[in-house]
């Protein structure tokens, strides 16, 4: 037989696709921009079919049906990433959560949690009769390697990547053809706070290094002030559109790398339009499942590599908190420590931790004497080297327990400087700073005590202003 003979012996429905689907099957689907939407709505809409099921996943970009109470004893999710539509369920034990490396959830999935059925979107086929996985290789085609059962939505909008991301027609169980947009995550302009952090972090990055970004106004901002560079790589879990105008003037080309010289290399795409239209077809970027991105053997490879970070909390002695709060998950580990450790082990590297100083709206410090109750540590003291807020840069490898919580107060809001200080006192039993420091910071904070009035000031004129104008 031909593949096109193949294939389209192997086309059929949403509702018919799902029939291979049994009672007590764990059914491992992609992620993110690469979601079979159009599969899982069949499957959540006949979920009464079906009993103990158990969907397994990571971060989704849109409104996770699996969490729905009405579910229970049909279809149970248990992600590797809590994500906004996700936290919920996770927290209240309606869903479950499988903690654990980015590089080794590959083996998580197929060694320990076993999957018998793989849901996966990929693009329609070449001329040959391969498909792509596109937007999202990462632990995902690797399922299909594996797993009895493989079905896949074939979609005209998900792009043709290079690499390792191609699987050809013969080894599906069946297709769904279903052309649909894919979820995007789209970069919104970076606050003043992500642009003073990301010059921060700019000012730490070479020419010739390789760097590993993730999404979000911090790494955009970071993208933004590096324009001036030359001669950058980029080995990263995924990627968002920040980095399009960095590749297209050729700021990042990938010269000076070790290892895949000249490409690009991505476990995950997750960006518009802009960065799906970038990567299609494009043969200077390649798309790899997530044990080889994020291995931090392959990771090291690379001479001068620069991961960056960013975290929910970090105490004074430099133990990071990425993913929970408290005794609620928030997100996952990620590939944070991957690349901590891989940015650690390669030759001329550096890892940095980069955060905003506070949150919720300035009120809480991120940077804390002891981590709060309940929260795990994701990247462990002595993996951490550079942590970057709007306020400086904290260097910690090789520093003393006094230096490393001295450091961090020096980039701590100047609001909470004074209470950290207090609590380096009471850990210590000297004072942290000289007498001339200490004057400095009241000065600062005088400043920003002033400032505030003056806006609170401000704001309260204005709301007079419109209620005396309404009359």
């Amino acid at each position: 037989m031909t593949w096109q003979e193949i294939y389209q012996s192997k086309l059929t429905t949403a509702e018919e696709a799902i029939k291979l689907i049994h009672d007590g099957d764990k059914v491992v689907t992609g992620f993110a921009c690469g979601e079979p939407i159009h599969i899982e709505r069949a499957l959540a809409a006949h979920y009464k079919d079906y009993k103990d099921v158990e969907i397994v996943t990571m971060l989704t970009l849109i409104e996770s049906p699996w969490s729905m109470r009405e579910f229970k004893g049909h279809i149970k999710l248990n992600t590797l990433f809590a994500s906004k539509s996700t936290r919920a369920g996770i927290n209240s034990g309606d869903s479950e959560f499988t903690t654990s490396h980015f590089y080794e959830i590959p083996d998580i999935i197929q060694n320990y949690i076993c999957p018998r059925v793989s849901i996966v979107m990929v693009s329609p086929p070449d001329e040959h009769g391969y498909v792509s996985f596109g937007t999202t290789v990462d632990y995902t085609k690797g399922t299909t390697d594996y797993c009895e059962v493989v079905i896949a939505q074939v979609n005209k909008c998900m792009p043709r990547t290079f690499g390792n991301s191609i699987k050809h027609v013969r080894d599906f169980t069946c297709f769904v053809e279903f052309d649909e947009e894919l979820p995007e995550v789209v970069s919104g302009e970076p606050s003043a706070i992500d642009m003073e952090i990301g010059k921060n972090c700019a000012s730490l990055i070479n020419d010739g290094d390789c760097l590993q970004l993730g999404i979000g106004g911090i790494p955009n901002a970071v993208c933004v002030q590096l324009t001036d560079k030359k001669d950058l790589g980029l080995h990263s879990e995924l990627v968002g559109d920040g980095v399009v105008p960095l590749l297209e003037s050729g700021v990042i080309n990938n010269k000076k790398k070790q290892t895949n010289v000249g490409r690009t290399v991505l476990g995950a795409a997750f960006g518009s339009k802009i960065l799906c239209d970038y990567i299609n077809d494009n043969p200077s970027v390649e798309l790899h499942p997530i044990d080889y991105v994020n291995n931090p053997i392959e990771i090291a490879k690379n001479d001068n590599m620069v991961s960056i970070n960013s975290c929910l909390q970090i105490d004074l002695l430099g133990q990071v908190v990425s993913d929970t709060i408290g005794l609620s998950q928030f997100s996952a580990v990620g590939g944070q420590v991957d690349f901590v450790r891989g940015a650690t082990m390669s030759k001329g590297g550096r890892s940095i931790i980069a955060m905003p100083s506070t949150a919720k709206h300035g009120t809480v410090s991120r940077i804390v004497p002891l981590i709060t109750e309940g929260s795990a540590v994701t990247t462990p003291r002595n993996d951490v080297n550079y942590v970057v807020t709007e306020y400086g840069i904290a260097q910690l490898k090789g520093k003393t327990l006094k230096e490393r919580s001295k450091a961090l107060i020096r980039i701590a809001h100047p609001s909470f400087r004074p209470y950290l200080m207090e609590e380096y006192q009471k850990r210590f039993s000297e004072t942290p700073f000289t007498d001339e420091e200490m004057k400095s910071f009241k000065d600062t904070i005088a400043e920003i005590i002033q400032t505030k009035r003056e806006e609170f000031h401000s704001t309260i004129e204005q709301k007079i202003d419109k209620l005396i104008s309404k009359k």
